[in-house]
């Protein structure tokens, strides 16, 4: 059956596949185009296969919010290249899949995205199908929902027309009547920040006892008598361990001449705002 090039063009239009590889499928088909369709799956998923080696350092991470506040889904969604980041295809395609995880429970998201189901198909499936099309490896490598009594603010991080690589979620609650726009603010310092604690009493008594170790090691390799050296080494932990690694107390980026903390109960105006969590995620993080 001779195959013409409006028939090549429809089934491109209908699955986005290379217009030879379209030709190729009608013609093992015989002109029918839902076999056709179905010729190009299974190719496709031969042709994820033999990308799945293959390094994904590109990609977006991205966090969406139910309509109410309530509840957040962060993915991150990893390719080989910045060029298919950019890829109109690729970013329908971790919409989909961040608005679709909505619908699960907490423990379903983060114990098995994969497989859960979006308009009839597995997560998966629809990796896959992207792979075919697009010809990268394409990893759905972090998904994670959150739920809050409070407010979940969330901040994507974005330069120029690129989609964010960074973002973030804070969950807050209190009774001031600007808790989600101080939520935001405080995913904006979660993204520049990079904490790896909420709160100073997050931090392990091991952790602190062996940072304060390291840093009297490092005293005492200046000429610091030991004593000394104790001293200065709690002394760097208070200044700059802390500062560095737990959110409420890095400077804020607003105004660094107050804590992250500070800043949240001054931006309370006599009320009251507790940041309760927080979830940065990262393209290759």
């Amino acid at each position: 059956m001779a195959i013409n090039a409006a028939d090549v063009k429809r089934l491109r239009d209908l699955t986005d596949a290379p217009m030879m590889e379209c030709k190729a499928a009608l013609e093992e088909a015989g002109g029918d185009f839902e076999r056709a369709k179905q010729i190009l799956r299974e190719k496709g998923a031969a042709a994820a296969s033999k990308r799945t080696d293959r390094a994904t350092n590109a990609g977006i991470a991205k966090f969406v919010t139910s309509s109410d506040g309530k509840q957040a889904v962060g993915i991150v969604v990893e390719t080989e290249t910045d060029f298919v980041a950019l890829n109109p295809t690729f970013r329908e395609l971790v919409d989909k899949i961040a608005n679709g995880l909505l619908a699960y429970s907490v423990e379903e998201v983060n114990s098995k995205a994969n497989d859960l189901t979006i308009d009839g198909q597995p997560v998966a499936d629809l990796l896959e199908q992207a792979v075919a099309v697009i010809r990268e490896n394409i990893r759905l490598t972090k998904a994670v929902k959150i739920e809050s009594n409070g407010q979940i603010a969330v901040y994507n991080h974005r330069t120029g027309d690129a989609e964010s690589t960074q973002c973030a979620a804070v969950d807050a609650s209190g009774d001031a009547g600007n808790v989600k726009d101080v939520a935001f603010k405080v995913a904006v310092q979660v993204v520049a920040g990079k904490p790896e604690f909420l709160k100073r009493d997050d931090v392990s008594a091991d952790m602190i006892a062996q940072e304060i170790a390291t840093e009297t090691t490092r005293a005492i390799n200046d000429g610091k008598p030991a004593e000394m050296a104790a001293k200065i080494a709690e002394g760097r932990v208070n200044k700059e361990f802390f500062k560095s690694q737990v959110l409420m107390e890095q400077p804020f980026f607003e105004d660094p001449t107050k804590s992250t903390g500070q800043w949240v109960s001054e931006a309370a105006s006599g009320g009251k705002i507790e940041i309760t969590q927080y979830v940065r995620l990262v393209v290759g993080g």
